[in-house]
């Protein structure tokens, strides 16, 4: 039998990233003179892709074209190059999670929305002590979740059938990859969305502290 693996969103997931997404939103925004959100709203427009977070929240307070969309993108990725770690960390609990993870060989990997250069070095800079099998951000080309492909790609890659995987996310978008993929889906309630959203958007499992995840992988595979 194949170990069992497990597959990370990043923001907010692992990382608690909301704040400097905010803050590198907001910073667009005023950039092509717009007010900023407030950022318990990008709770809402984080997780489904930078195009779409910034074609969003140009919308919240009037037209958004495509031209203005460019121009909010490129402003979003300078700031946020700049500013990513400065309120950015792991989410309380996590680190200790992922030891106890690795001391039971479980595979590990990461998909992300998050363009793929600043999801290889979030990953790289805030959880470069443990051993990531696959890390995957979006990259050109490739359909964002919740199309499986990505998630089934990095499956196929590792060479771990689906119905090994755990997929572990905050959002609907998270709860539709994992489960369009075939993969046992954990929702966590520390990050932008509520419990609400990821059971009517396919959840198998809640958990609302990151020790809970050890429970459910234990319940899923004893031997590990």
């Amino acid at each position: 039998m194949h170990d069992l693996a497990i597959l990370f969103d990043l923001d907010g997931t692992l990382a608690d990233t909301l704040t400097d997404i905010a803050a590198a939103g907001n910073h667009a925004l005023r950039t092509l003179g717009r007010p900023p959100l407030p950022v318990a709203r990008y709770r809402y427009l984080a997780g489904q892709g930078l195009p779409y977070l910034i074609e969003h929240a140009l919308a919240a307070e009037g037209t958004s074209t495509p031209a203005q969309q460019e121009a909010g993108i490129a402003a979003f990725r300078t700031f946020y190059a700049q500013h990513k770690y400065d309120h950015t960390g792991p989410f309380v609990g996590l680190p200790a999670v992922l030891d106890e993870l690795t001391v039971r060989g479980v595979r590990l990997a990461v998909l992300s929305n998050k363009p793929h250069d600043a999801t290889v070095a979030v990953v790289a800079d805030l959880f470069g002590r443990w051993q990531w099998d696959a890390v995957a951000g979006a990259k050109p080309g490739v359909p964002l979740k919740p199309d499986a492909g990505a998630a089934l790609a990095i499956a196929d890659e590792l060479d771990i059938p689906a119905e090994r995987w755990v997929y572990v996310g905050d959002t609907r978008v998270d709860m539709e990859t994992g489960k369009a993929a075939g993969m046992y889906t954990i929702g966590v309630t520390w990050g932008f969305r509520d419990e609400a959203e990821l059971r009517e958007h396919g959840a198998d499992a809640i958990v609302h502290q990151p020790a809970e995840l050890l429970a459910v992988v234990e319940q899923l595979n004893p031997a590990t």
